[in-house]
């Protein structure tokens, strides 16, 4: 029942805007590597305490110093320039190169002082199991073509490659903020790759390099994959490494239809070799890091879809990244008939998708519309602070035509047979063509694939009647004219401005400055980290000389103007205060029924006793679970589970999910105490995706501790039936315990003396110990996060 409408729409299986190149959403040598990626400054220096800076639920590799103030502050906040309190994080693909007579978007074009990320689309995993972007040649856009004449083209003669890499390092040199990643996947290339002469290569991609044929992790082929990804990002000078597997989801035809036969196969499997996969990565760059004194990034591009979230489990990769990239567009598309916005921000309560299948009459969905960014936030937010957390933006449109009822188009339908060769489908959506589809990808048949599909400046020349002077490099001949006209439609409730064709009866959902600004102010408002674009070729700047709309920056200078001055993004998980000790017990959520079986959402809770001390019965659990879902979650295991506190209380989701978590409380039965080493299960169940359930505590005894496994600052991890507790590495606040007393030996606190990282003072009667530099930060005034760490009474 749950999500049925996704069963026809299939996610995106048409394909749009971002098949060619394979989109989700979406060297300089050793020695300049370190200046390209960023190296510890003075104030970061040997003496500081590098987990100090560690981002709130972040994982860390055992056994290794990351140097995470090479990127991050002490609040664990990305460092990005005075001017940049958000990302903007900009898709760069590698097709755009103009020698097909279309529009070239190169590195030059790019508006480095308004970006702060740059993700290179796309390299892909070779037959293999190593990262490629093809051979070496002058014909590789990435590392052999060049373009002599083009301004600002001019190649670094002192880097050994040429192509977009080159020219992405030359500006880092100039814009040395800037941080880039290679993207490596997407849509086309998932499954297998592109090659030289446009054609895909069938070779098993992702699907076949982390999960073997029986659905079991093929460590193997991570392990190959990620050590070649740490010398590729070393090689080429990026700065991490951001993953677009389209899609590792247990349910049934998701994703390219060329990947069906291989991962229908191995559905079962998908999620844990995605989850080895990240693991591994993320520790293999923790490693290299650490040998190289910068902190390389990790990311992915992630589905804001419900059904797909739904059979990704409860995505227990997010605690590996540095930051996930929502892909809070392709929201509705010419896969399906349903005409709606493509990148909605919020729900209306009138999604007709959502209404056909009974979303919003089913009453334990609590009438949550899960089609809009807001919702997709929310799912992420459950396992993540705000701050790590980046909302997508199309810079392109998706439509259709014929399409029949809704307001000028809006929540009408427009179906057809004639869906696109090799798309898997039967009945799909009437897609825009021609004049209305500039940007569109072919089918198996080489046709063009109807899908309303246009980068943003070509929208907003429909919008002003103008056939722009770049319309015969698509193939429209000299004098083609606009059948009726392009009328700017724009519902504030949704956050959705687009175009309709009242004569030709054609919709295309658009992205223009109002929406953009909207979305802005809802980043900036939430403590989000920022935002993701697919992809700059599509924003759009004024030519008044030639009377038209062309590639410009007018988009990304208004993210960029709304975050400039912007307060700092929430860098805390929990909104509540969490305990300062916390104990090894693990927690993991496993035996996920799959695909459409798995409703209601019904995994068990495994938890294990990793300490000396038995748990008795009695002993209570608290965790958050993302808003996302309604606050109705229950367990069928007798365990006494319960919501004790919903942030949202409002029913339905329309203009927005308030707050961010449901708190659940559930206890050990009496007569199941839990000994060291052994494990329990909690069959729990709720109706609605939510990622990885977070800011456990578990009470016994008259004390309450958090969970180690929760990666939260802050915490130390002790043992109750054990010795003195373990530091984490990561910063504590008040210490846990009661302070010893003593003498106070070391020196007095200088208001003008500096101090650094390890120094200690005495002040107030109590002994102070600096986590980084300072001066003039008094002791006992810095707070639980702050500079000074009290080392107790004396």
């Amino acid at each position: 029942m749950l999500f049925r409408e996704n069963r026809e729409r299939r996610e995106r299986s048409c394909t749009g805007p971002r098949a060619r190149r394979g989109i989700t959403v979406a060297a300089v040598g050793t020695a300049l590597a370190g200046l390209l990626i960023g190296t510890v400054s003075a104030t970061t220096s040997h003496a500081e305490d590098h987990a100090a800076c560690r981002p709130d639920g972040l994982y860390t590799t055992p056994g290794t110093d990351v140097p995470y103030c090479s990127v991050y502050d002490s609040a664990g906040r990305e460092k990005m320039g005075a001017d940049h309190q958000r990302r903007v994080i900009g898709y760069f693909t590698g097709w755009r190169t103009g020698k097909d007579g279309t529009p070239a978007y190169l590195a030059p074009d790019i508006p480095w002082d308004k970006v702060t990320h740059l993700n290179y689309a796309f390299a892909h995993v070779g037959p293999d199991d190593r990262i490629s972007v093809g051979a070496d040649g002058a014909g590789n856009p990435a590392t052999g073509m060049t373009w002599p004449g083009v301004p600002g083209a001019e190649m670094d003669p002192d880097l050994p490659y040429k192509g977009h890499f080159n020219l992405l390092n030359k500006y880092k040199k100039q814009h040395p903020q800037v941080k880039t990643l290679i993207s490596v996947g997407g849509w086309a290339e998932t499954g297998g790759y592109i090659d030289e002469n446009g054609k895909r290569v069938d070779s098993g991609g992702f699907y076949k390099t982390a999960t073997n044929a029986d659905g079991s992790v093929n460590q193997a082929g991570i392990d190959t994959f990620a050590d070649s990804a740490v010398s590729f990002v070393k090689k080429y000078g990026f700065n991490g490494v951001d993953i677009d597997y389209e899609y590792p989801t247990s349910m049934k035809d998701a994703g390219n239809p060329k990947d069906w036969a291989l991962a229908n196969a191995r559905r079962g499997g998908l999620n844990k070799g995605y989850a080895a996969l990240m693991k591994t990565l993320r520790e293999k760059l923790d490693r290299a890091g650490a040998a190289d004194g910068k902190h390389y990034l990790l990311s992915v591009a992630a589905p804001s879809s419900g059904y797909l979230l739904r059979g990704m489990e409860t995505y227990q990769t997010t605690k590996y990244l540095d930051y996930v990239n929502v892909m809070s567009y392709d929201l509705h598309g010419a896969w399906n008939e349903f005409v709606g916005p493509n990148a909605a921000l919020y729900d209306d309560g009138k999604d007709a998708e959502l209404a056909k299948w009974g979303v919003y009459t089913t009453a334990q969905y609590g009438g949550i519309g899960y089609l809009n960014g807001d919702w997709a936030y929310h799912y992420f937010r459950g396992s993540m602070p705000a701050g790590r957390i980046n909302l997508g933006l199309p810079y392109y449109t998706r439509g259709w035509k014929n399409v029949t009822g809704g307001t000028n188009g809006l929540w009408g339908t427009a179906k057809t047979t004639s869906c696109p060769a090799g798309s898997g489908l039967t009945t799909c959506g009437d897609g825009a063509v021609g004049i209305d589809n500039l940007w569109h990808d072919k089918d198996d048949a080489g046709k063009e694939s109807p899908a309303g599909s246009n980068p943003m400046w070509h929208a907003k020349n429909l919008e002003k009647g103008v056939v722009g002077d770049y319309a015969g490099k698509y193939g429209f001949p000299a004098g083609t004219k606009l059948t009726g006209t392009y009328a700017r439609n724009y519902d504030a409730g949704l956050t959705a401005p687009w175009l309709w064709n009242a004569e030709k009866k054609v919709f295309l959902s658009t992205e223009d400055e109002q929406s953009v600004k909207a979305k802005a102010q809802y980043v900036v408002d939430k403590g989000l980290g920022g935002t993701m674009v697919w992809e700059l070729a599509g924003d759009y700047g004024w030519n008044a000389a030639k009377g038209q709309y062309e590639p410009g920056t007018t988009l990304t200078t208004a993210m960029y103007d709304a975050f400039k001055a912007a307060p700092a993004y929430g860098a805390r998980r929990a909104t509540t205060e969490l305990p300062a000790q916390a104990l090894d017990v693990d927690v993991s959520f496993t035996n996920f029924p799959l695909g459409d079986s798995n409703y209601p959402i019904n995994p068990k809770i495994h938890i294990t006793n990793r300490t000396k001390a038995t748990l008795p019965g009695g002993t209570e659990f608290q965790f958050d679970y993302a808003n996302s879902a309604p606050g109705n979650a229950k367990d069928q295991s007798g365990w006494g589970l319960k919501v004790v506190r919903s942030d949202h209380t409002a029913g339905n989701n329309i203009g927005g999910l308030k707050g961010d978590y449901n708190r659940v409380s559930v206890k050990l039965p009496a007569s199941q105490p839990l000994a060291p080493g052994a494990s329990a299960d909690l069959d729990f169940v709720y109706y609605l995706p939510v990622s990885t359930p977070s800011n456990w505590s578990v009470s016994f005894g008259g004390r309450t501790y958090a969970l180690a496994g929760d990666h939260a600052r802050g915490t130390t991890v002790t043992d109750p039936g054990g010795p003195t507790p373990t530091p984490t590495g990561t910063p504590t606040g008040t210490p846990t315990g009661k302070p010893t007393g003593g003498t106070c030996t070391a020196p007095q606190w200088d208001k003008g003396a500096v101090y650094n990282g390890g120094a200690t003072v005495s002040w107030k009667s109590h002994s102070w110990k600096a986590r980084w530099w300072t001066q003039g930060d008094e002791p006992g005034t810095t707070g639980e996060w702050g500079v000074w760490q009290d080392a107790g009474a004396c």
